[in-house]
């Protein structure tokens, strides 16, 4: 950071405030020890979803949320539980610091911490998701749940 100053590079920050759009910082520069104000603004890249047939949409919370929500209907799972797993997942999805995340990653991430969560909706997300055929796959699917206990 230049001084406005005397363009020194050496400066000190004194004071961190956020604000609306990032952060505020008053600093000093360490060689005329005038004060001076940089704003921080944080870099919003949109994150696009790349789908199964190869289109392209922005990252959208709310799909999420209601997959999540139509494979917990009429289950004991709360809000708060839904609401946690859903931070969770975007979590995992923003820490990958990747512009494009493929609809896939995101529906494993949503099925594994739903089998967690309350089996009877992770079958029914899983029904959905990886569009059973069939009885068969469906009680394949059942089978692979009833091994792993």
């Amino acid at each position: 950071m230049k001084c406005p100053f005397c363009n020194s590079t050496e400066s000190k920050v004194v004071d961190s405030r956020p604000t609306e759009d990032g952060i505020r910082r008053r600093r000093e520069c360490i060689k005329c020890l005038k004060r001076f104000t940089t704003y921080e603004n944080i870099e919003n890249i949109p994150l696009m979803i790349v789908k199964k047939d190869g289109n392209r949409e922005h990252y959208n919370r709310n799909k999420i949320l209601n997959g999540i929500l139509k494979a917990c209907e009429k289950r004991p799972v709360s809000m708060a539980q839904i609401e946690e797993l859903v931070e969770y997942i975007e979590k995992k999805v923003f820490s990958t610091m990747e512009r494009e995340i493929t609809s896939t990653f995101i529906g494993e991430l949503i099925i594994n911490e739903l089998k967690k969560t309350d089996e009877v909706a992770y079958v029914r997300f899983a029904s959905v998701y990886r569009q059973f055929k069939d009885i068969n796959t469906f009680m394949e699917e059942l089978n692979k749940l009833i091994n792993e206990k």
